[in-house]
């Protein structure tokens, strides 16, 4: 396969230093560069990259269930809560879900990109598709 991995993430953003001060705050991301319209972080090993576009619409955003999900320890599940409480995120109801799912905090940066911090991993989640989901079909075995 000629795809490495992942590379980065972009976002488009409306306010360049707004978004600053939420992605370092909010994933205790670590700024490399900063320019009038662009900056490039840290998070622990991952590139994330802003671009500001005043002249998008963010409305349709809101309408979507896409959002990019990060990893957390399930031990550190309620303070990462209380710390986005704490920073005024806005936080999502999440989609209803067993305990074997795992458990997740949904929440959205200033201009509705949403986002996961999830306790599970990919092969806890097809261990619960099998014991839970008989009608799913399955092609990794």
């Amino acid at each position: 396969m000629f795809v490495k991995g992942l590379d980065h993430l972009l976002f488009s953003v409306s306010d360049l230093d707004t978004s600053v001060q939420f992605y370092e705050q909010v994933f205790e991301a670590k700024l490399l560069v900063k320019g009038k319209t662009t900056a490039y972080f840290d998070v622990n090993g991952l590139w994330l990259a802003l671009n500001e576009e005043k002249d998008i619409s963010r409305s349709d955003i809101h309408h979507s269930y896409t959002h990019t999900a990060f990893s957390i320890d399930e031990e550190d599940y309620v303070e990462v809560y209380k710390r986005l409480r704490k920073l005024n995120v806005h936080i999502l109801s999440g989609r209803p879900r067993e305990q074997a799912d795992k458990r997740s905090i949904y929440f959205t940066d200033p201009d509705g990109h949403k986002f996961e911090f999830h306790t599970g991993s990919l092969q806890d989640r097809m261990d619960y598709y099998r014991s839970e989901k008989r009608h799913m079909e399955f092609f990794d075995e």
